[in-house]
């Protein structure tokens, strides 16, 4: 297969960049496409693949464009749009290669956040509002919260370049959403099931500070409604290093209405304040549009199956329309539901969130032992799969499903506040 393109384009051989062991031992690429990479101060602004002209059978159901974004606080923001015949994905590698939105069919997973441009980084002034900044750039339907530190912002310690320890204010959710990707490339397999992979790699590290390295694998298959994302993080630095991911994947309409419900299979549930103690009843159902909303937010242990994995499940009113995810609990043991039903205008939506830990401040973490800890040379794997369902049967069969995993056990809820 040919392909025409600048300096650093298509690849017919074996041939892979540096990635890490989880990444490797892929089958044979018939087509490898660089489009970003530091390391050969490379980058493709603009950049087509037409599966139907490159003269593959197999990748005629893929189409991949990367366009870059013009005026505002998006000046200089790329976007990479993949289709595979059943769905579209469309990611941002300036923004630490979150995922904007997904949609197939006419159902589109994203919400409407009140921020309208794909905001680029150096627009972000993280510690803005007492360390709320990250919000101002918070529109993605998938975004990592992460690396050093994710969560609520607050106070923590930290070991100065003299070897004291110093106080620090952490702020909201950490630095990886706002760090532009270091090297994106893009994969075709020459083999059954021909899977098309867009991997990138985003570095947080600092001298005297964290040396983390996150690379990241969105996969998926011609004419299929369920995508993986799998994501190694490495510790490059020559300490143990603390770490924390949480997968903040947000809903707005249409699956989020009124009526609409959240299913997972629960060991433990506990609210995180005063205000999500009161609606406890209700957790896991949805308000419409509501004036004046309070966020909620529920801190869920999840239940997993023979094979160490549970699923959630957000489905709409009519349980004719879903999205389902799925992971291993031994890699993201915490699952945080947050439930912001407030006026289209102000962002209604609801994030499903699995991750290493909970949302508070990493001082709080740490004291309850869910902080994790990577050796030097040492990586945490995380992946999710994500399924779209879009009837009601569909629907239904993964509702059978987590009724499965939970089983006889009835969940510990836990009506006060905690930590």
């Amino acid at each position: 297969m040919k392909h025409k393109s600048s300096s650093g384009g298509a690849v017919r051989s074996s041939k892979r960049p540096s990635s890490p062991p989880s990444l490797s031992g892929q089958p044979d690429a018939a087509f490898h496409q660089i489009l970003t990479s530091t390391e050969r101060n490379f980058d493709l602004p603009a950049w087509s693949l037409d599966g139907r002209l490159t003269g593959c059978k197999h990748t005629r159901s893929y189409s991949v464009t990367k366009h870059r974004l013009h005026g505002g606080r998006q000046e200089g923001v790329d976007l990479i749009r993949v289709e595979n015949g059943a769905l579209s994905l469309t990611v941002i590698p300036t923004r630490g290669m979150g995922i904007l939105s997904v949609e197939s069919e006419g159902l589109r997973l994203g919400w409407n956040s009140p921020v309208k441009e794909v905001v680029h980084p150096h627009f972000i002034q993280l510690q803005s509002r007492n360390g709320l900044g990250w919000l101002e750039g918070f529109n993605e339907w998938l975004v990592r919260c992460g690396l050093e530190f994710a969560g609520a912002p607050g106070p923590d310690e930290f070991v100065t370049n003299t070897g004291a320890r110093a106080k620090m204010d952490l702020t909201l959710h950490g630095k990886i959403a706002n760090t532009p990707a270091s090297q994106v490339e893009l994969i075709i397999e020459s083999v059954p099931p021909y899977t098309l992979r867009l991997r990138g790699r985003v570095d947080e590290f600092m001298f005297y500070g964290p040396k983390l390295e996150l690379w990241t694998e969105i996969s998926l298959q011609p004419n299929s409604t369920s995508f993986f994302v799998q994501d190694t993080i490495v510790n490059r630095g020559g300490a143990d290093q603390e770490f924390e991911v949480i997968y903040h994947v947000n809903f707005g309409a249409p699956l989020l209405e009124a009526g609409a419900e959240f299913v997972g299979a629960v060991q433990r549930m506990r609210p995180m304040n005063e205000h999500a103690a009161q609606a406890i009843d209700q957790y896991s159902r949805y308000l419409g549009p509501t004036p004046k909303f309070i966020e909620q937010v529920y801190c869920l242990t999840p239940l997993a199956g023979p094979d160490g994995t549970t699923t959630v499940l957000l489905k709409n009113a009519a349980a004719d329309r879903g999205v389902s995810i799925s992971y291993s609990l031994a890699q993201l043991p915490c699952f945080t539901l947050w439930k912001n039903t407030s006026l289209e205008a102000d962002g209604y939506v609801t994030g499903l969130e699995p991750g290493t830990n909970f949302p508070n401040d990493r001082g709080t973490e740490r004291e309850a032992g869910r902080l994790g800890k990577l050796q030097p040379g040492q990586s945490h794997q995380c992946g999710l799969h994500f399924a779209l369902q879009r009837t009601r049967g569909e629907v239904q069969e993964v509702v059978k499903h987590i009724a499965g995993l939970q089983g006889s056990r009835r969940p510990q809820v836990d009506l006060e506040p905690g930590k």
